[in-house]
């Protein structure tokens, strides 16, 4: 240890680095042998190579070593020196684009770390690198020498001029690594290629980095050039489109059928304002409502189906093995973040799912889509998305704001490819209301038809086909059944969430309205008009709450029992306008409710959940259109000589896609990128409870949206 140094009465001690450094941040940084291949090979890209050559060699000597080699453009000694003997140096960063030629690559080892990826790999390392016009040096490093030092500054690597011919013709690094940690079978080295495919973007333009891969042998036909199937870049759905700098994605889908059939194409958008209205808690991080910040970025979502059938197809169609299809989409399962053309993350198989797609598919029973269904590639640059990192370990990204906005983009842009799937998924027939569906487990038309036969002297085989399509018919309607069921099973828990809501609300609502008690007794009357206003604007959200408690507390109820409970609709339409305040204000959307007064026998609590779900969908439609356009309008109609109102909601946003106007009311249908396709299957099924029915117009009135729903009046 250095001696001390007395200075202003402290000593200063000199900071020091164990040697075990290496292997202990080896093991941390570098999660798996694989990632730490992949960290030499962005070193190869790094000195603009053209190619790389990884190798699984033995010998007698050394058993099984493994090599990599690049032509790319080498070091010198003073770079040797200077930046390879210097761990975790900021040279990458210094020096962000490496060049050759007229040509250049933006750097992506900025880290430094390739040093700690081949002490992870073996006990020792080889080197050899020429730079253009310069010897070739030799250099050799035994990681485990350097663990069992007493201090770095007393460790050593042995670099000298190489005595042989050098292998390179102007320039290149050829890195031998031996005591090679784990045993590489023909399984990893079989995950090595599937990984190593994912290395280079798609939207990559540069066409001159070619890797190929040896396994053990000399064979030279065991070497295998490192390229994707064929299948993976024709895929059966995709999006693909850009997000630009506020946040609004625009893109193109296509839906290309594997073997026959009709395909689509369809220009999709989505505005941040959409996106940042379906964010679960968009007070969490300091998001900004009208914009993003994460920056600009492309992308591209390719997704297949990949039941027995579908395999099958596209085994035959691309000439590629059966067993072989779900593996290859294995392979690069999940989206993939390329920072100027090389591979971010994910590094490793743990970190595939680090949007959480795979924990999202049980919010929409058969539509979301598996990391196991998608292949996705997002293209960043470091300039234009400085605030998207990886951390150290390589295995996500790290924590800030700009990451939050740009996983929440993502989201959506997966959302928008699946509703669009939905529609291009092998056509069912139409689907029926429940009542047309428990009309279908009827016998009579089978028995008239039957009889029919009988009257015409018909023997028993001639009635085979009728009781063949009566079966079919049958198990159409159970399946029908047992899928609606699935969505309306999670209805019976709503009375448990009511219960749960109504008793936090009322318990909090009890301390706020406490300890505003205790404020204004403390320190009011207040003379301060700011603080008056605050006080208000308090007094007035714990008053809002209480009250939406009062509303829904009948449906926690077990004793709860429709028409009990009546309502004046016009005031409950304003009521849950003032619900969603804050987004109608901030989208400056315009409202307009008729100045009368219609009591209607309807539960309050049960007409605004009606009211809810068309309020937020026309608030989160009219995001898409221009904010002095935004109109959101109620009208009421009396109907059945006053027996019964109709009440017509309008809005001028973006309107219902023709596609799916006649199914919107079906469980599961949505255009929300993040939406699960219940709340109009809800809204309409109360109506349906007090008598009425709940239907759209197309086009709507407005040039938006139109829905009507009717409902009895008092008497």
């Amino acid at each position: 240890m250095s001696k001390k140094v007395s200075q202003n009465g402290f000593d200063r001690i000199p900071l020091r680095l164990h040697p075990r450094v290496f292997a202990a941040l080896g093991a941390d940084l570098v999660t798996n042998d694989v990632v730490a291949v992949i960290e030499l090979v962005k070193n190869s890209y790094d000195a603009f190579a053209n190619n790389v050559w990884i190798r699984f060699c033995e010998d007698e000597d050394n058993g099984t070593y493994l090599e990599i080699e690049d032509d790319g453009c080498g070091m010198s000694k003073k770079i040797i020196e200077d930046v390879w003997c210097l761990v975790a140096t900021p040279y990458k960063e210094q020096h962000p684009k490496a060049t050759s030629g007229k040509k250049s690559r933006r750097v992506v080892g900025e880290k430094g770390l390739g040093r700690l990826s081949a002490s992870r790999l073996g006990k020792r390392l080889n080197m050899l690198t020429q730079s253009q016009d310069s010897p070739c040096w030799e250099l050799n490093a035994n990681w485990s020498n350097i663990s069992k030092g007493d201090d770095l500054s007393e460790c050593f690597v042995e670099c000298r001029k190489y005595p042989e011919v050098s292998p390179f013709g102007t320039s290149g690094t050829l890195l031998r690594i031996y005591d090679l940690k784990t045993a590489w079978d023909e399984s990893s080295i079989s995950d090595l290629e599937d990984n190593l495919a994912r290395l280079v973007s798609p939207f990559s333009e540069v066409g001159d980095f070619n890797i190929t891969l040896t396994g053990t042998g000399d064979d030279e036909d065991q070497s295998i050039k490192i390229e994707s199937p064929e299948f993976l870049s024709k895929p059966k759905y995709m999006l693909k489109g850009e997000v630009d700098k506020n946040g609004n994605i625009e893109g193109t889908y296509r839906f290309t059928p594997i073997v026959e059939g009709q395909g689509r194409k369809k220009t999709i958008k989505c505005s941040w304002e959409q996106i940042y209205a379906d964010i679960l808690d968009p007070k969490a991080l300091p998001y900004n409502p009208d914009k993003s910040n994460c920056g600009p970025f492309s992308f591209e979502i390719r997704a297949w189906d990949i039941g027995s059938d579908d395999t099958q197809e596209i085994s035959e169609k691309f000439d590629f093995q059966k067993s072989r299809v779900r593996k290859a989409i294995k392979a690069h399962k999940g989206i993939s973040v390329y920072r100027d053309s090389i591979l971010v993350l994910p590094k490793s198989d743990k970190a595939r799912d680090w949007l959480g797609l795979d924990l999202r598919r049980v919010s929409k029973v058969g539509t979301r889509m598996s990391t196991s269904q998608i292949v996705g590639y997002v293209s960043i640059s470091a300039e234009s998305n400085p605030r998207i990192e990886d951390t150290s370990d390589r295995e996500r990204l790290a924590s800030c704001l700009q990451v939050a906005e740009f996983e929440e983009i993502l989201k959506a842009v997966v959302g928008l490819l699946e509703n669009e799937r939905d529609e291009d998924r092998v056509k069912k027939e139409k689907e029926k209301p429940m009542e047309d569906l428990f009309a279908d487990l009827s016998a009579e038309k089978l028995v008239e038809d039957v009889t029919a036969l009988a009257d015409e002297g018909a023997d028993a085989t001639d009635a085979i086909p009728l009781l063949q399509n009566f079966s079919n018919s049958l198990n159409t309607a159970r399946k029908a059944i047992q899928k609606r069921f699935i969505y309306y099973s999670r209805l019976a828990t709503v009375g448990t969430i009511a219960q749960m809501l109504v008793h936090e609300i009322r318990n909090r609502t009890t301390a706020f309205g406490s300890f505003l008690d205790f404020v204004k007794s403390r320190y009011g009357p207040f003379k301060e008009e700011d603080v008056k206003e605050e006080y208000r604007s308090a007094f007035d959200a714990v008053y809002a709450l209480e009250r939406l408690a009062d509303t829904f507390s009948p449906l926690a109820s077990r004793a709860f029992r429709r028409k009990k409970r009546d309502s004046i609709l016009e005031e409950r339409i304003t009521e849950c306008l003032s619900l969603q305040h804050g987004d109608i204000e901030r989208k400056n959307i315009k409202c307009y409710v008729p100045e009368t007064k219609t009591h209607v026998a309807t539960d309050p609590g049960e007409l605004d959940a009606i009211l809810l779900n068309l309020i937020s969908n026309a608030i989160y439609w009219l995001g898409e259109v221009a904010k002095n356009k935004r109109r959101l309008k109620f009208s009421l109609r009396s109907m059945n000589d006053r027996k019964r109102i109709r009440i017509w909601v309008h809005d001028t946003g973006p309107g219902i896609d023709g596609q799916i106007v006649d199914k919107v009311f079906f469980p599961g249908v949505t255009r929300r990128p993040n939406g699960i396709g219940m709340g109009l299957t809800v809204a309409s099924e109360l109506v349906a409870e007090y008598g009425g029915r709940m239907f759209t117009k197309h086009p709507g009135i407005k040039g938006g949206a139109s829905f009507a729903f009717d409902l009895p009046l008092k008497r």
